[in-house]
C-alpha cells in the first residue's frame, strides 16, 4: 500500500492512510447496509454513541467499486494515483482558461500535482486529496463568467459552490479557512453576478457545516476546548523545514517548496502584476500568508493572531493551508514560463523541455513509500467465525493516536463493534475507557476488568504483538501472560497477530521476558514521571518495595500491588515509602491519583529510586 508509514512489524504499517481507507470503506459498506455513509457504527462500540464519519466524502463513492473489484489495498493505491492526476489536469485546465500557453500550463500542472507537501498529506491525510477541489473551484468560476449562457453559467457556479462546500463536508475545515477567502475573492476579480452569487452561497455553506462542526462534533468531544499554544508548537514548521528536501521533523513540518519554484513564482509575480493587479495580488496573498502561518508559533505573527481568531484556536497542525500556497505558486510559475516561452519562441520547445524538467527535478522528493498492508490476517479471519460481539484488541491506544488506525483497516476484513478506534474527535467515554484500562495493554488487571469486559459484550481479544513494536508500547510479555491468567486462551494467529477466547489453547507468549534486573515502565510513565492518572510498572523482587517519590505540590496517591488496594498516601516534596511485595518474583505496582483533568492529569509525580529490600 503506497503511503507514509513505518514498517509493519509482521501486520499492517500503522498510519493516518488506514484511517482514510477505512472511513472511504465504511461508505459503501454502509451503503449495502441501507444505512447512513456517514455513520460509523463500529469504533469505540459500544462506550458511545455511533460517530458522524465526515472522511468518506467524495471519495468513499469511487472507492467502492473499485475495493469491490481490486480489494481494499489496489484501490487506495489506484485512487491516489488518480488524485495526483487530477490534480494537475485541473490545474492545467484552469490555467488554459487564463489563456496561460498549453507547455507553460502542463509546467503549472505539474507543480501543484507533485508539490511536496501536497503528495506528502496525499498518502495518508485526506487533505491531499481534498486539495483539489481548489482548482476545480477556479476552474469552474472562469467557466462561469465565460458562458455564454445564464443556464451554463449557473451551472458552473454551482459546480463552484458545490467544490467549496466540498472541503469542510470531508472534514478539512482548517483548508476550508484558505479556500473560502481564495475563491470569493477571486470571484470578485474576475466577476459575473451568476458567478459571485453562486460563490457567495458556497462560502455560505461551507461555513454553515465548518459551525455544525465545530458544534454538533467538536463541542462534544475531548478536543471541545480547542487546542493550545504548546500543541500548535509541536506541529510548527522551522524556517530551514521551507528549503529542505529532507524532513528534518515529522511529517506535519514537512513543507518544502522547492527552489525553482518559488524563483519562477517571483518573476511571474512581476509579470502578472503589469496586466492583471487584482489577480496578481491573489495570487501573491495566497502564495505567502499559508507560508507564514505554517511556521506557526516560530514567528511573532500566529500567537496574536490564534488568540483573536477562535477558528485557529482548533487546528493543532498551522501548514494545513499550505495547498494553497501550492496552487497559487504553480499558477505564478507557469505566468513565468509562458512569458519565457513566448520571449524566445525561436527555442520554445527546448525551453518548455528544460523547465519540465527542471521543475520535476525541483519537486522531485520521495515522501511515500511501499507500507505493509497485510490482507487476509489469519486471527481477524477466525474472528469472522466467532459472534458478532465487540472485540478487545490489545495494545490499547488513546484514541487520537494514529496507532489505533491499524484497527480501522482490519475491520474491512471483520466489520464488528470494537471498543478501540482513531480519532480526535470521539466522545469523553471513549478516553475514560483507555485512561482506565491501558493497563491492561502492560498485563494489569485490577478486580472488576473482567467482569466490565463481559458486561460490555467482550468475548475475544485480539492481541497485536506487531503494534507493540510500532508503538512501542511496552510491556507485551505481561500483556500475553496475563491474558491466560484471566482465562483467555489462544485460537487462531501465529506471529504478529493473535486470536484471544474463552476456549483454546494455551501458548507461550510470541515475545521475550524483560531482564529481571530492572523494572518495566507501562504507559503512565514518561522516563521516571506520572504523566496519567494512573502509572504501573512491572518489578521483579521479593520482600519490600521501597519508593521515593518527589511531586511539586501536594499529591495523593493509591497503590496497588498485584491488583491488591493499599492505603492512600500524600507525597508533599519528597517522600519515602514501603509496600510489601512478598515471595521473588515478577510484581506489578500501579500508583493512582485523583481524577483532575477529564483525560490525562499531569500530577508531576516522580520517581526517584526504586529499592527492594529482601524480607528480613
Amino acid at each position: 500500500m503506497v503511503a507514509d508509514a513505518p514498517q509493519g512489524e509482521g501486520e499492517a504499517a500503522a498510519g493516518d492512510h488506514l484511517q482514510t481507507v477505512y472511513r472511504f470503506w465504511l461508505v459503501g459498506h454502509q451503503l449495502e447496509r441501507i444505512a447512513p455513509p456517514w455513520r460509523d457504527p463500529y469504533s469505540f462500540q459500544p462506550l458511545v454513541e455511533p460517530q458522524v464519519s465526515l472522511i468518506g466524502w467524495p471519495f468513499g463513492l469511487p472507492f467502492w467499486p473499485l475495493e469491490a473489484a481490486f480489494g481494499p489495498v489496489m484501490a487506495w493505491n489506484l485512487l491516489l494515483l488518480a488524485g495526483i492526476v487530477a490534480a494537475g489536469l485541473l490545474t492545467y485546465a484552469w490555467l488554459r482558461t487564463l489563456a496561460v500557453a498549453p507547455t507553460a500550463a502542463a509546467l503549472g500542472g505539474l507543480v501543484f500535482a507533485i508539490a511536496p507537501y501536497r503528495l506528502e498529506q496525499s498518502g495518508g491525510h485526506l487533505l491531499g486529496l481534498i486539495s483539489l477541489f481548489l482548482p476545480l473551484a477556479l476552474l469552474a468560476v472562469e467557466l462561469s463568467r465565460r458562458a455564454d449562457s445564464e443556464r451554463t453559467a449557473h451551472r458552473w457556479g454551482a459546480v463552484a459552490a458545490a467544490a467549496l462546500v466540498s472541503i469542510p463536508v470531508a472534514g478539512q475545515v482548517h483548508l476550508a479557512l484558505g479556500a473560502i477567502p481564495l475563491v470569493l475573492a477571486y470571484a470578485a476579480v474576475r466577476y459575473r453576478f451568476a458567478t459571485a452569487a453562486w460563490c457567495a452561497g458556497g462560502a455560505l455553506g461551507a461555513l454553515a457545516v465548518g459551525l455544525a462542526v465545530r458544534y454538533m462534533l467538536i463541542a462534544g468531544s475531548a478536543e471541545g476546548g480547542g487546542r493550545s499554544l504548546a500543541e500548535v508548537g509541536e506541529y510548527s514548521a522551522e524556517w530551514l523545514d521551507l528549503v529542505s528536501r529532507r524532513q528534518l521533523g515529522g511529517t506535519e513540518e514537512f513543507v518544502f517548496l522547492g527552489w525553482l519554484t518559488p524563483a519562477l513564482a517571483v518573476v511571474g509575480l512581476a509579470l502578472l502584476w503589469r496586466r492583471a493587479r487584482g489577480l496578481a495580488v491573489i495570487l501573491g496573498v495566497a502564495a505567502v500568508i499559508p507560508i507564514l502561518l505554517a511556521l506557526g508559533t516560530n514567528t511573532p505573527l500566529y500567537s496574536p493572531l490564534w488568540h483573536a481568531f477562535p477558528p485557529l484556536q482548533f487546528p493543532r497542525v498551522p501548514a494545513r493551508l499550505l495547498p494553497v500556497t501550492d496552487l497559487a505558486l504553480a499558477a505564478l510559475a507557469a505566468v513565468a514560463a509562458a512569458h519565457l516561452i513566448r520571449r524566445f519562441r525561436a527555442w520554445a520547445a527546448p525551453i518548455a523541455a528544460a523547465l519540465l524538467v527542471a521543475v520535476a527535478a525541483d519537486l522531485a522528493v520521495q515522501p511515500l513509500e511501499s507500507a505493509a498492508a497485510d490482507p487476509g490476517n489469519a486471527a481477524y479471519d477466525a474472528l469472522a467465525d466467532t459472534p458478532e460481539t465487540p472485540v478487545l484488541e490489545l495494545p490499547l491506544f488513546e484514541p487520537g493516536v494514529h496507532h489505533a488506525s491499524v484497527y480501522d483497516y482490519y475491520a474491512l476484513q471483520t466489520p464488528r463493534e470494537r471498543l478501540s478506534g482513531y480519532s480526535t474527535l470521539v466522545a469523553q467515554p471513549a478516553f475514560d475507557f483507555y485512561f482506565t484500562h491501558n493497563r491492561i495493554s502492560c498485563g494489569i488487571w485490577l478486580p472488576g476488568d473482567r467482569e466490565e469486559l463481559e458486561a460490555l459484550g467482550v468475548r475475544q481479544v485480539v492481541f497485536h504483538r506487531g503494534l507493540y513494536r510500532q508503538g512501542r508500547v511496552p510491556g507485551a510479555w505481561f500483556a500475553w501472560r496475563a491474558l491466560l491468567q484471566a482465562g483467555y486462551r489462544t485460537v487462531a494467529g501465529a506471529g504478529a497477530v493473535t486470536l484471544f477466547s474463552t476456549a483454546g489453547d494455551v501458548a507461550s507468549p510470541p515475545v521475550r521476558e524483560p531482564p529481571l534486573d530492572r523494572p518495566v515502565m507501562c504507559e503512565g510513565w514518561r522516563g521516571r514521571i506520572m504523566v496519567e492518572r494512573q502509572a504501573p510498572f512491572w518489578i521483579h523482587g521479593g520482600g519490600d518495595l521501597e519508593l521515593h517519590v518527589s511531586a511539586p505540590g501536594r499529591v495523593t496517591t493509591r497503590v496497588w500491588v498485584d491488583g491488591v488496594e493499599g492505603e492512600p498516601i500524600d507525597v508533599t516534596g519528597s517522600e519515602t515509602f514501603r509496600v510489601r511485595l512478598g515471595v521473588l518474583r515478577w510484581h506489578s505496582v500501579t500508583l493512582q491519583v485523583a481524577r483532575l483533568f477529564p483525560t490525562r492529569p499531569p500530577s508531576g509525580l516522580r520517581i526517584e529510586r526504586l529499592i527492594v529490600r529482601p524480607a528480613e
